[in-house]
């Protein structure tokens, strides 16, 4: 079952059916991911095929890892599929 960890929290979990893989980055559903652990940050940044990411700050315990999970609210058809669903990266441990 893949799952996303940093600092010793389960930031998501989700079984292999409802993960999408683009560009080798594992995306989550939203419905899956422990919303209590992320803080939306103010960083967007422009794909030219997948359209404007949102990112999330992830806060475990006091710590913050800034801009370690991102989304694409409304993505670009190329990108559909991603729609609803959040990735991890900056030392955010992500097992298939």
């Amino acid at each position: 079952m893949p799952t996303a960890h940093w600092k010793g929290a389960l930031l998501a979990q989700a079984t292999a059916t409802e993960i999408e893989t683009l560009e080798g980055n594992i995306y989550f559903p939203i419905n899956r991911v422990n919303q209590e652990y992320l803080r939306e940050s103010e960083k967007h940044t422009l794909c030219p095929w997948k359209g404007t990411a949102s990112y999330y700050d992830i806060v475990v315990n006091g710590e913050t890892n800034a801009d370690a999970a991102w989304t694409y609210p409304s993505p670009k058809e190329a990108a559909k599929q991603i729609a609803g669903f959040i990735a991890f990266w900056r030392g955010v441990e992500v097992l298939p």
